[in-house]
């Protein structure tokens, strides 16, 4: 996995474990005893003609028309299954880490996130978890940090 060899290779601290198969990342955070708040989802977006990765909570969606105001785009729009499929061809369909950078990808995060002391995603498949420090993670990934997300209540 692209993710691991480089979180080894940057020496930061990180934790893998294994879960149960997982597709979503409220599945995740619940087959991992993890609150959804910590849980990182990256959602591929086609903001006018780049592709960008919204990395968001488990737990909440992304508002595509506040995201486009704070983007300046014209258009904001949800890539398609076989898009990202080519982007990440070493990972699990829907299982893709938060790490854009690895995948030429300029990524946001929302800014409710990156209050967490850690966060934890899935590692390119639906069966592994990575955990580590928010400090760690946005040294390596230096995301944009905007709000753009609402909290999806059940």
């Amino acid at each position: 996995m692209r993710v691991i060899d480089f979180l080894d290779k940057s020496g930061v601290k990180y934790e893998v474990s294994e879960h149960v198969p997982a597709f979503t990342a409220q599945q995740m955070a619940a087959a991992e005893h993890e609150p959804g708040g910590y849980v990182a989802k990256p959602v591929i977006v086609k903001a006018d003609d780049e592709y960008l990765m919204c990395v968001l909570a488990a737990p909440c969606k992304i508002d595509l028309q506040t995201l486009k105001g704070q983007l300046g785009a014209k258009s904001v729009e949800l890539a398609e299954e076989n898009e990202i499929g080519k982007m990440f061809e070493d990972c699990d369909l829907g299982a893709e880490p938060p790490f854009g950078n690895l995948y030429d990808l300029p990524t946001i995060i929302d800014k409710a996130l990156v209050a967490d002391d850690h966060i934890t995603f899935q590692g390119g498949t639906h069966e592994q978890a990575i955990r580590m420090s928010m400090a760690d993670y946005r040294r390596l990934v230096e995301p944009k940090v905007l709000e753009f997300s609402y909290h999806v209540t059940s």
